[in-house]
């Protein structure tokens, strides 16, 4: 549910600027709107320093504190810790360089370039050529010396001179001796290297001073916060203004709080005017409270005018996300982290997060036992794995009916699986088939919903009735989706009604859509705000088949992994295969929670929200308070 938000004027003495804004920080109640925005911004050296306090402390964070605590404030403890991150990237860059280096030269060995100047003090100068392998033996010099083979059947050969002058092929290529040899490349290796563990030294001990750099932080914070909201008032020698917004059930304790407060404090609370936005503020269902993790991952919230839909989120998000998923043992992987590790869970990511994680994995888990599919196993590889196929022509079948009334481990399992899963089917065809129904019937469901929550907006007014004709244009087409992909004798319901309630849903929408006392006016703007979302609604309605086309696809990368491990076995045995199967489930279920905001939150936040008439374009409300 939305809060229901007043406008509230205060006025102070210009003296008791700093002591009304102080109440204010404690209360934390008014979501305060400046009078001149283009005044009321922080300076940039306080925003400067804030960012700086901020990533010492994201820096210093994951560090045990160690060492000796050094001798130095808040501010100069961030600086240095600011400064050791730099240097150790850079320092970590060199590393990397450096390693790329001496791969570069694995061709030279561990050979010093000191020492062929010491040959080259001594009068011999060596030369290195590469060449076919077939043509060394045409080099004319002192002494020439193969040193290894390279690609494409060519040779590097060391060639000495005493007199500096050899005589080579015209197709040898000349190999000078690189800059830097591996030994001194290792060697300076190594000294970066101590460099990096002085740094993290150094980082442990500024760690002490992490609490210190913290305060410093909030105390900037605050400072700058209360700087913002007094640029934001309007102000003269006698008199400071604020204005904002409270939600209506703190009015009566905020009046409470002025009267104690002992300020010669002036106040009014009013209503919004209609064309004014304010602040959004959802007190959410205990039921579907952790939907609110979506929500704050995607920085979005309804309009003040708009609906909360969180409700509808919270059921659709966890089925949505289960039959992109498509796979029970999935769910297990999703369910069992935040159930086990619930605490730590919530510590890190917040109540809200972690049961929402639970939801997911819950559903995807449930949808796994109704479609018989874990980790790409389905009772037909049950079968198989039980010996449960019979020969047709030439081919090895599988027979579920042997397998339902057979016996051992195998047999068992999969009359399980099979018991428990209305949604399998061992024809493929079929099966796929019931996935694109229950998609398409979702799908229909999911958009009247919208249109639903729109009517009991509107109700009584007219524009309700607009949006039940909506309803059952929504079901109409539905039923033309359905003639196209299972044809006119697969209708659950007579082809005359499914019409029949398309004509009474256009009348309504197009009567109702814009209500006029002039007939003529209300059919032709009916009409014409009418036109494009008709169209809209194949195309919305359609859009929910990606449920089974994802969750389809998501089975056969896993079954195409397992098949894979299985075949190499006989000459990799299980311990080559089974890194291949984990590796091929886990880019699986990355692939799905990539999913799962593609196609689970796209279907929530667009076809579903603009069915219900929610645009997203509400800010937060976000009360002014000091911070601890």
């Amino acid at each position: 549910m939305i809060v229901k938000m007043k406008k509230i004027y205060l006025v102070a003495r210009t003296a008791d600027r700093d002591q009304l804004l102080n109440h204010l920080s404690d209360w934390a109640v008014v979501h305060l709107y400046p009078v001149n925005p283009e005044q009321a911004v922080a300076d940039e050296a306080d925003l400067t320093e804030i960012d700086r306090l901020a990533r010492a402390v994201q820096i210093l964070t994951p560090m045990t504190p160690g060492g000796t605590r050094p001798d130095c404030n808040a501010r100069e403890a961030a600086d240095r810790a600011l400064h050791i991150e730099r240097e150790g990237a850079e320092l970590a860059h060199h590393l990397t360089s450096l390693h790329r280096q001496v791969e570069q030269l694995t061709l030279w060995g561990d050979i010093r370039l000191e020492q062929f100047k010491k040959l080259e003090k001594a009068g011999i100068k060596v030369f290195f050529y590469a060449l076919p392998a077939g043509h060394v033996s045409e080099v004319r010099a002192e002494c020439v010396h193969t040193i290894t083979e390279l690609a494409g059947k060519r040779a590097l050969i060391a060639v000495i001179s005493r007199s500096g002058e050899v005589d080579v092929p015209e197709i040898a290529e000349e190999i000078f001796l690189p800059l830097r040899d591996r030994p001194s490349l290792r060697k300076e290796a190594a000294e970066v290297d101590e460099k990096l563990a002085a740094h993290r030294g150094d980082l442990a001990a500024l760690a002490h001073l992490l609490p210190d750099i913290q305060r410093e932080l909030i105390a900037l914070k605050n400072q700058t916060e209360f700087a913002v909201a007094g640029r934001g008032g309007l102000a003269n020698d006698d008199l400071f203004a604020l204005r904002g917004w409270i939600p209506t059930g703190q009015a009566r304790s905020l009046e409470e709080n002025i009267d104690a407060s002992g300020l010669s404090l002036g106040f009014r609370i009013f209503d919004p005017e209609p064309d004014e936005e304010p602040p959004t503020a959802i007190e959410y269902p205990r039921w579907a409270r952790p939907i609110k993790g979506l929500f704050d991952i995607l920085g979005t919230l309804p309009g003040y005018k708009e609906f909360d839909l969180s409700p509808f989120f919270m059921i659709a998000l966890p089925v949505f996300a289960a039959m992109l998923i498509g796979d029970g043992g999935y769910g297990l992987v999703f369910l069992l982290p935040p159930l086990l590790l619930y605490r730590k869970m919530v510590a890190a990511a917040g109540p809200e997060k972690t049961q929402l994680l639970i939801a997911l994995g819950a559903c995807t888990l449930l949808w796994g036992i109704l479609t018989a599919n874990f980790f790409g196993v389905t009772p037909t590889d049950i079968a198989k794995a039980g010996g449960f196929v019979r020969e047709v022509g030439q081919e090895q079948v599988v027979d579920i009916e042997a397998m339902q009334a057979g016996g051992g481990g195998w047999a068992a399992i999969g009359k399980i699986m099979v018991a428990l899963a209305p949604f399998w089917d061992v024809d493929a065809e079929k099966a796929r088939e019931i996935f694109i129904k229950i998609s398409l019937l979702c799908g229909c469901l999911h958009l009247i919903l919208g249109h639903l929550r729109r009517a009991l907006a509107f109700l009584p007014d007219q524009r309700g009735l607009a949006e039940i004709g909506w309803c059952l244009f929504l079901a109409f087409m539905l039923g033309v989706i359905w003639i196209l992909f299972f044809g006119v004798s697969a209708l659950p319901v007579p082809l005359g009604i499914i019409c029949a309630g398309g004509i009474i849903g256009a009348i309504l929408f197009l009567l109702f859509t814009a209500p006029s006392k002039n007939p003529l006016k209300r059919i032709a703007v009916g009409l014409a705000s009418s036109l494009l979302p008709m169209l809209g609604t194949f195309s919305d309605t359609m859009s929910y088949i990606r449920l089974m086309a994802v969750g389809l696809a998501s089975y056969y990368i896993a079954a195409a992994f397992n098949k894979l491990g299985a075949d190499m076995v006989p000459s990799a045995t299980w311990f080559g295969a089974a890194p291949v199967i984990v590796f091929g489930h886990l880019l699986n279920i990355a692939l799905c929670v990539i999913a799962i905001f593609a196609h689970g939150v796209r279907l929530n936040m667009l076809e579903f929200s603009s069915n219900a008439g929610v645009q997203w374009s509400g800010y937060a409300y976000d009360p002014f308070a000091r911070h601890e």
